[in-house]
């Protein structure tokens, strides 16, 4: 497993009588019913966690149901935070601690918790009906069968009533901040500031002042029972991770995403204009990018996933860099139009938020399905270029460049974002604006002669792009063949043949950076390839694989289409090449019959990522395999 085991490093003893342990990392899972604010917790923890200097990445899990019925299993809402004082590549493989706020929660998630971790439990929520609710016919509580764990027993519903008894609420408005009381006991057990967590509430409730006091009442009152009660005799500490000097905060890949369509369109002196139809997990994209109307951003909530993208393209045509956002059967609903953009040679940005599938399939959690879909999921030769961002921060680079490699290359880009990366988040150093490429176009200028739309950049083979209403650059535009050059109709056969090619050359020869190898021995015989959110369980998993002594070499796609120059140079140096992927193997499909190697895929697609365990003992297996001549 990748480190996340809690590991006593040193320890004190506070003034006050607790003693503080110094640990290096810890995994935390908040779990609890949809409406309990388990993501809201999770949230400000991880806000104070990154103020500290802590390296994290964590993982929400929501549920699929709008409103699951209270207490039960479907509606089981969770998030998962790992941090540590060194460099961290997951969420964490299991949790070393499971706030469980009803008996749901703690039944969805007990299988995931190692033997001798800890458990906090509401016990106040572990009555017979809820208890019923589950399959539980006694209390995991009282029963023993939880006696293989550490477990801490407490009453957070009638504590956080009793600590809000003073401002009139009724018990059903004072229960619903037990989350604030859970956050606040936390905090105290890892030291984390509340000074976050206090400015935060101040904002989202400032012109509710009742609502306001009563929150901060619970916070307050979960960190004072932390200190004095005698259930935790020890809190923890853990020491900022090594970083360097600049500015950082914490971010999803949404939002990171966003912020990097943003940082693109100022590159490029051009507006940037989204068209979307709202769509889980993609949304936030939307949301983000309706705040930003200063920064030339217009966005556009269409009615349906194909009058979005429709507008997106229309902004193209018009000068501006269309983007629409979406995820799963949203993609197939924009094909069309997908292959309109090949034909007309525009740019355009499509990102693919993907998710669990087929049809609504499991609109909340994460997969790798789409790849084949991005690659040729639309009618006749139409090539896209596809670009997948590997951690929640690299959305932000991973925008920037889609949006270069459309106005370069006068083409539609498909950038395969998932769900793990959309709301999972981690510590992101601010960029200086300056250090960003340079993203200008030029646009087509009236010449002596006929304007010719499809006439081709000799280097890059993007044709000329021409807004409309210039004088001069008069031109038709439509789905049937364009005739080289001139952008007539066509349908003479070799004119047709030729297009296609120079399509397809255009994208085959767009400027990609070499595949980078990491290969500290140099001498590794498996090579473990991946692409999109894979990254940080390969590199751990590989990381775990080199501490048993297991020689391994790992690389990553970022370009999937076209592959860097040099892919195949690299597959053949190996002799077992493993490409993990949350899919059926879609990736080992494409390098298999493009570069002749016998890549073996490791494949799951349970809505969830890879564990670093799952992958190192995959490492370990094919290595086992090169040792014993198989």
């Amino acid at each position: 497993m990748e480190d996340t085991a809690v590991v006593p490093t040193d320890s004190s003893k506070r003034p006050d009588g607790p003693r503080v342990e110094r640990i290096d990392s810890v995994v935390i899972r908040f779990a609890g019913d949809s409406g309990d604010g388990m993501q809201l917790t999770g949230d400000r923890f991880t806000a104070e966690t990154a103020s500290l200097g802590n390296d994290l990445a964590t993982l929400p899990n929501f549920p699929a149901e709008i409103r699951a019925p209270q207490g039960t299993l479907p509606g089981v809402s969770s998030f998962q935070l790992h941090f540590a004082d060194h460099d961290v590549l997951t969420p964490g493989d299991a949790p070393d601690v499971l706030v469980a706020m009803n008996p749901a929660a703690l039944k969805a998630n007990l299988a995931d918790l190692p033997r001798g971790k800890t458990i906090i439990v509401n016990t106040d929520e572990f009555t017979k009906r809820n208890l019923a609710k589950v399959g539980f016919t006694a209390s995991p509580v009282e029963d023993g069968s939880l006696e293989s764990w550490q477990v801490h027993p407490v009453p957070l519903t009638s504590l956080t009533v009793e600590a809000l008894k003073e401002f009139g609420l009724s018990r059903k408005d004072a229960e619903r901040s037990k989350n604030m009381f859970a956050l606040g006991l936390l905090c105290w057990l890892y030291n984390r500031p509340t000074e976050g967590t206090e400015r935060f509430l101040n904002t989202k409730f400032g012109r509710r002042p009742e609502i306001l006091a009563a929150n901060l009442a619970a916070f307050k009152a979960g960190w004072a029972f932390g200190e004095t009660t005698e259930g935790f005799a020890v809190s923890y500490e853990i020491a900022p991770a090594p970083a360097p000097a600049g500015v950082y905060r914490n971010v999803t890949g949404n939002t990171a995403l966003a912020y990097g369509l943003v940082a693109a369109g100022h590159r490029s002196g051009l507006p940037i204009v989204l068209g979307s139809y709202p769509i889980t997990p993609a949304s936030d994209i939307l949301h983000a990018l309706s705040g930003m109307k200063k920064f030339g951003v217009t966005t556009i909530q269409a009615e349906d996933e194909i009058s979005a993208i429709g507008a997106a393209l229309g902004a193209s045509y018009g000068g501006a860099i269309g983007v629409t956002t979406t995820s799963g059967p949203g993609l197939a609903l924009k094909s069309e139009t997908i292959g309109l953009a090949v034909s007309l040679e525009l740019p355009l940005v499509i990102v693919d938020v993907q998710r669990g599938g087929p049809s609504t399939g499991l609109p909340t959690k994460t997969e790798q399905s789409d790849l084949l879909q991005a690659m040729y999921g639309r009618n006749g030769e139409s090539p896209v270029p596809v670009i997948a961002p590997r951690s929640p921060a690299d959305c932000f680079d991973a925008a920037i460049e889609a949006v270069r490699v459309a106005t370069k290359y006068r083409t539609p880009v498909l950038l395969l974002s998932d769900g793990y990366l959309a709301n999972g988040s981690e510590p992101w150093q601010l960029p200086s604006v300056s250090d960003l490429p340079d993203l200008h176009t030029q646009f087509a200028q009236p010449g002596t002669g006929p304007f010719r739309p499809y006439d081709r950049d000799p280097e890059t083979l993007a044709r000329p792009w021409a807004p409309p209403g210039v004088a001069g650059l008069e031109h038709r535009i439509g789905g049937i063949e364009k005739a080289d050059g001139t952008g007539e109709i066509s349908y003479d056969p070799d004119n047709h043949d030729k297009m296609v090619r120079l399509r397809q050359a255009k994208v085959d020869g767009i400027d990609v950076p070499p595949l980078e190898v990491d290969d500290p021995t140099g001498d590794a015989d498996v090579l473990v390839i991946g692409w999109g959110s894979t990254f940080g369980p390969i590199a751990a998993g590989a990381r775990e694989a080199r501490r048993s002594q297991t020689k391994v070499a790992t690389a990553h796609l970022r370009h999937l289409n076209p592959f860097p120059a040099n892919t195949g140079e690299v597959l053949k140096r190996y002799r077992r090449v493993l490409i993990p992927e949350m899919n059926l193997g879609q990736l080992a499909l494409l390098l298999r019959a493009k570069y002749l190697v016998d890549a073996r895929g490791y494949n799951q697609v349970r809505g969830l990522p890879f564990s670093s365990a799952e992958i190192a003992t995959a490492i370990t297996s094919l290595a086992t395999e090169i040792r014993e001549g198989f």
